[in-house]
């Protein structure tokens, strides 16, 4: 389900890497710190583990790995889901990031999966340009990821001053002599 989104959402290429891990705190964790710092993922998608569940232990995993948590999505995810189901309240979802690696966890259900990637993506692409890791473009046909544009207008700013700094220091150079 994931994958054939991603394939139908994301213009750029990347590499897909599936894993099925078994439940629990350490398993989980290990798993997340591998994608993390060793394949160096830019962005790992969980599912299901997000419930109340004895079992359900994917939050308690991943506050264990981030090095800040961006609990905006896991709102998010939860509003939208709420829309569906009234059981999604129960849901625990959240994302973070790790060095250059962005985690969400999704909930369980394909169809919830679905509908939570189309509330929180648009946000994806910014936030992996924030933190450092590669950039990804998405089909603006299905969805149109956010780019805040003062980003644009911040560095188009920056390079006229540069060349109004670099045009004064020529004029100062060039009458000193």
């Amino acid at each position: 389900m994931i994958e054939t989104w991603l394939k139908e959402t994301v213009t750029s290429p990347y590499d897909l890497r599936r894993k099925i891990i078994p439940d629990g705190t350490a398993s989980v964790t290990g798993a997340l710190m591998e994608l993390c710092d060793n394949a160096r993922a830019d962005l790992i998608l969980t599912t299901g583990g997000t419930g109340p569940a004895p079992r359900d232990q994917t939050p308690e995993a991943m506050q264990s790995v981030l090095e800040k948590e961006l609990p905006g999505f896991g709102e998010l995810m939860r509003r939208v889901s709420l829309e569906q189901a009234p059981t999604a309240i129960l849901s625990r979802q959240t994302a973070g990031v790790r060095g250059k690696s962005l985690i969400v966890n999704l909930p369980g259900r394909p169809a919830s999966i679905e509908l939570c990637l189309n509330a929180v993506f648009p946000a994806i692409p910014y936030c992996l340009d924030l933190i450092g890791a590669d950039r990804i473009e998405t089909d603006p046909a299905k969805l149109k990821a956010h780019r805040p544009r003062a980003e644009t207008r911040i560095s188009n700013f920056n390079t006229k001053r540069f060349q109004d700094n670099e045009r004064s220091f020529r004029t100062r150079t060039h009458g000193d002599h």
